[in-house]
């Protein structure tokens, strides 16, 4: 399991790093044809839009995977240490409760409703679908990194007392 998340996450790093290298272009043109040409494009306010979207919502799962999210561990840092471990685990069962039910459930009720009625965007005319596809897609990579962190604490759980 371990070796699957390690290549899902180099894959979401490098679409990451496309996504990034996208937005800059699109950005980039939307200046170039505003004040160069006076001829603003249409369609790039809301694909720069679309594609930071995507860089966030994916961007968070990268940074669980990887421990750079935000996080005050002021009191954490206090603990002892085999608290600290009680305290992982509880914050990692939290995480993985509200990843299914917000992002993998109602993300994907999202997703298939805005298919179902088919709903597009203004000026690109794509369905909103594959924009929200980005919440349970997200979802499920940080159930993924936190069933491996589970993992991990146990095994560590398991160390400590033998």
């Amino acid at each position: 399991m371990r070796q699957l998340n390690t290549h899902l996450n180099r894959i979401i790093e490098r679409l990451l790093i496309l996504a990034m290298i996208a937005i800059v272009t699109v950005v980039c043109w939307q200046v170039f044809s505003r004040f160069i040409l006076r001829a603003p494009s249409s369609y790039t306010e809301e694909l720069a839009r679309f594609i930071l979207i995507w860089i966030g919502i994916l961007g968070a799962s990268y940074a669980y995977r990887t421990k750079a999210h935000l996080g005050l561990d002021l009191f954490y840092q206090k603990m002892i240490p085999s608290l600290r471990y009680k305290c992982s685990f509880v914050i990692e069962i939290c995480v993985l409760i509200t990843a299914l039910s917000i992002l993998v459930y109602g993300g994907s009720q999202l997703m298939m409703l805005s298919f179902e009625l088919k709903q597009m965007s203004a000026a690109l005319e794509i369905n909103m679908g594959y924009v929200y596809i980005v919440l349970p897609l997200s979802g499920v990579l940080i159930v993924i990194n936190c069933i491996e962190n589970l993992i991990d604490y146990a095994q560590q759980t398991f160390t400590e007392q033998a």
